[in-house]
């Protein structure tokens, strides 16, 4: 038998899963397990929920006694340092299989009577808000106990991103850490992808497509919440491919109120029939625009981005275009003047390229910001495959970032530049007046008559000799005439009268 047939003994492995019970069970001991044995992991699940930096202890299928009733939870998480102590109940569920509140409520009243502090839940249900649980519960027995979920989506994003990006010391546990991403990664584990948009999608895109959907439907608040949960899926898959954390961006005000994003929604489908949400990537030049038109059947990514403050219009065109050297030409550019509303000028990348003055409208006018938009087929089924919506919303906003959001860069002004100070001579002057002065330019040097060592400018024959080697001219005598008068070398005319003459010393 050839070695390339050979299988590779893994830790974990995926061989001899039966059903859905064996898949939590087994799901349940290879996540506490590793847990435990790596520390960066278990810290980075269990400090978001106040669990103090301890050593980490797991259980699975606790016993507990609940009036007649003997409840076994499928975990439980212990994690002590000095006397503070954090202990917190577990419940899994696998593949399609969602969570009960029945039996969460059950696990809340244990929590409650033995002191425990939270009830942690897992599952393939992803929350269309982070910190949402999916599973509603009575509000009452949350006073003393908190209700936590963790997506297998996020538990194996946070996987990848502590053993790729973030790092895990030992090697050892480097390698544990691997083979649960490989358990995890594989279709039989019950970590399931997002698979589905729900069982009201065709009723409420068909209803889109007519015109005939109200905010009443109440078929439209599901497809609302599955379409933020997709956005959510959407940013941590992108999160383990950069190493970073990539979260939907969502107002202060719809963290805290999120019936307030779920209205919005409903009712964008029901006037525009569209659904519109936004992906927050660090460093990114603003967050990255994901708009899905039920109607038109097209999904467009846009991201905005402030123009340069200095230069030309077409200056400030020609660099953005720089940038957008992998962006494909059916990229619409538009371009906004300041002190202006509406929609701005806006054309193709491909004739932008050729030339820049088409997003130029006025060019007294000073451009204020760009928009950079892709629109690429959106499909219609409700789950995964071919002309799937969920896998058409994925590859735009994949297609997006890595072909124009990822090379933009924020535009920064040049920092101002030193001025050249004059140089100083070798020998200061001898007056301090004569000191130079930011304001000086380039100037000759005087002459001091009374400094012997000053150098007398001379002609070229005879530049730079010291004064002390320079011959004296020899006076010239008067000579007498033979009438006479004398004769003066140097003969002065009689100033006119009336004409100011100086008096030469």
């Amino acid at each position: 038998m050839a070695e390339e047939t050979w299988h590779q003994a893994r830790l974990i492995p995926t061989s001899g899963i039966n059903g859905a019970d064996e898949q939590e069970r087994r799901a349940t001991s290879a996540l506490l397990a590793v847990m435990t044995s790596v520390r960066e992991f278990g810290r980075v699940l269990t400090q978001p929920f106040g669990a103090p930096a301890g050593v980490l202890e797991t259980y699975i299928e606790v016993p507990f006694e609940l009036g007649d009733r003997r409840l076994y939870p499928d975990g439980l998480i212990r994690a002590r340092r000095g006397q503070k102590e954090w202990t917190a109940l577990v419940e899994v569920k696998t593949g399609v299989n969602e969570l009960a509140c029945e039996q969460l409520e059950a696990y809340l009243d244990i929590a409650r009577e033995r002191g425990f502090d939270a009830v942690i839940t897992i599952s393939n249900e992803i929350p269309a808000i982070a910190g949402m649980h999916p599973t509603k519960v009575d509000k009452k027995k949350l006073k003393r106990v908190a209700l936590h979920h963790w997506s297998w989506s996020m538990v194996l994003a946070e996987a990848v991103l502590q053993k790729e990006h973030r790092g895990v010391a030992d090697p050892d546990q480097a390698w544990i850490l691997g083979e649960l991403i490989r358990y995890l990664e594989h279709p039989r584990s019950g970590a399931l992808q997002f698979e589905d948009m729900g069982g009201s999608w065709v009723a409420t895109r068909e209803a889109v497509a007519a015109g005939t959907l109200r905010p009443g439907d109440k078929c439209a608040p599901e497809v609302a919440a599955r379409f933020d949960a997709l956005l959510r899926y959407v940013s941590l898959q992108l999160g383990r491919r950069l190493g970073d954390d990539v979260t939907p961006a969502l107002s202060r005000k719809e963290m805290a109120e999120p019936a307030l994003r779920s209205q919005a929604l409903v009712q964008s489908m029901c006037t525009t029939g569209t659904m519109q949400g936004a992906i927050s990537i660090p460093n990114a030049v603003g967050p990255l625009i994901v708009t899905a038109d039920l109607r038109a059947g097209q999904v467009i990514c846009h991201v905005d981005i402030a123009a340069p403050k200095d230069g030309k219009p077409t200056t400030r065109v020609n660099w953005l275009v720089r940038q957008l050297r992998h962006a494909p030409d059916t990229a619409r550019l538009e371009a906004f003047t300041l002190h202006s509303r509406g929609p701005g000028t806006a054309d193709l990348l491909k004739n932008v390229r050729e030339q820049p003055t088409r997003l130029i409208e006025d060019p007294r006018k000073e451009l204020r910001s760009f928009r950079v938009a892709l629109t690429l087929p959106l499909g219609s089924k409700r789950g995964r495959g071919r002309g799937a919506f969920i896998d058409s919303v994925e590859a735009a906003i994949n297609t997006f970032y890595g072909d124009v959001l990822q090379d933009l860069r924020a535009w920064t002004a040049t920092p101002p530049r030193l001025r050249e100070t004059p140089e100083q001579p070798a020998e200061p002057p001898a007056l301090t007046s004569t000191a130079l002065s930011s304001q000086d330019g380039q100037e000759l040097d005087t002459v001091q008559p009374d400094d012997p060592d000053q150098t007398i400018a001379l002609p070229d024959d005879t530049a730079d000799v010291p004064a002390e080697q320079v011959e004296p001219i020899e006076p010239v005598e008067a000579a007498e005439t033979a009438d006479g008068e004398i004769n003066s070398p140097i003969s002065v005319p009689e100033p006119d009268k009336g004409m100011l003459v100086d008096r030469v010393s």
